[in-house]
């Protein structure tokens, strides 16, 4: 199945569709190797990260033990929970982003923590736990971005609003912009959907931080909430600094641009930032001059989640079809086409 623009110019390709399981992410390796995860937010549920074969097929990885967590908190740190978002970074590990929030309730204590995975042997290598200072009781933790030069991740919180600063050298890690408009919810905005109003107890959603990108040296890091149109970003320099005041964290942050409700981000190579248009099942592109771009839309494109970016150079999407679960629905799904992760050329 492929869908085009109106313009012939960009073709949006299926990589990968499932009728039954919800997905959040994905990823690809330097070699091509395609993994998806799936979040722990209704029973309707079977593996939390996967990876794909050419044919399609779904494969529990890196194992069936560390996807068949048994429920039970004692168990929470050597299995997967609620995992939001799988990124491969330029030494080929794959890190595993467990929220630990299943059914998006409270973290489970002891679950949240950062998964890292040997490509080379498809071993896990390290877990990073984080302590309930950092992954609060109402946390979610979303989205991901590795810095390998500097050794430091950075993760989004969707749920207690803020940013995570991980030393991968030490595991140590900590939270900034607690407080800060920049990672909550703008007043004001709503998500329309196909000209339907997102709405959840009667009002918009509440997605705080959620999508980041790294600047392609690392010197920045761009971000924003779903529930939000201003894209923000901030000197990674003043991340790092755990000297820095919450004040001149604060001071640092700066607005790039009016866009619009969006959840996923990447920045290519080139320093282009693409951004999923959730309310126009579409991607747009950021330019140099401030004005967005549409490069692809399509029907199946429903609510684009997440990026990643191929050795071909092609930029991969998930559809999370997260506008029509029963949470935005009167507790009734809605979804008519299946869950998906597509691919297109820039």
């Amino acid at each position: 199945m492929t869908e085009r623009q109106a313009n012939g110019a960009t073709t949006l390709t299926t990589v990968y569709e499932n009728d039954d399981f919800q997905l959040t992410g994905v990823s690809v390796s330097r070699t091509g190797r395609l993994f998806v995860n799936f979040p722990r937010w209704s029973d309707r549920y079977l593996h939390a990260v996967c990876e794909i074969a050419p044919d399609g097929a779904a494969k529990p990885y890196p194992d069936d033990a560390w996807n068949a967590w048994n429920l039970k908190p004692a168990t929470a740190g050597t299995a997967f929970v609620c995992v939001q978002s799988v990124v491969v970074d330029t030494d080929d590990v794959l890190w595993v982003v467990d929220a630990a929030a299943p059914l998006l309730a409270s973290v489970v204590p002891g679950g949240a923590k950062l998964v890292a995975i040997d490509l080379a042997t498809d071993r896990v290598v390290r877990v990073i736990a984080f302590d309930p200072d950092v992954a609060k009781a109402d946390s979610y933790l979303n989205d991901i971005r590795i810095d390998t030069r500097r050794n430091t991740a950075y993760l989004t919180d969707s749920g207690h609003g803020g940013l995570i600063v991980v030393d991968l050298a030490t595991g140590s890690a900590r939270r900034v912009l607690d407080g800060h408009p920049s990672v909550f919810v703008e007043p004001g905005v709503s998500v329309v959907v196909r000209g339907k109003e997102l709405l959840q107890h009667g009002k918009p959603p509440q997605f705080d931080a959620d999508g980041i990108a790294l600047s392609p040296g690392g010197a920045y890091l761009y971000y924003k909430p779903v529930t939000g149109k201003t894209l923000y970003r901030i000197a990674t320099e003043t991340l790092r600094d755990s000297g820095a005041t919450p004040d001149a964290v604060g001071r640092a942050v700066e607005i790039v641009a009016q866009t619009f409700p969006t959840d996923g981000l990447w920045m290519d190579a080139a320093g282009t930032l693409y951004l999923t248009d959730v309310e126009n099942d579409a991607v747009a592109r950021l330019l140099p001059s401030g004005a967005l771009e549409r490069v692809v839309s399509s029907p199946a494109l429903r609510w684009p989640d997440t990026f990643s970016q191929g050795p071909d150079g092609r930029i991969y999407v998930s559809a999370s079809h997260i506008d029509e679960s029963p949470n935005f629905n009167g507790g009734k799904s809605v979804r008519s086409s299946p869950y998906a992760v597509f691919a297109f050329a820039p």
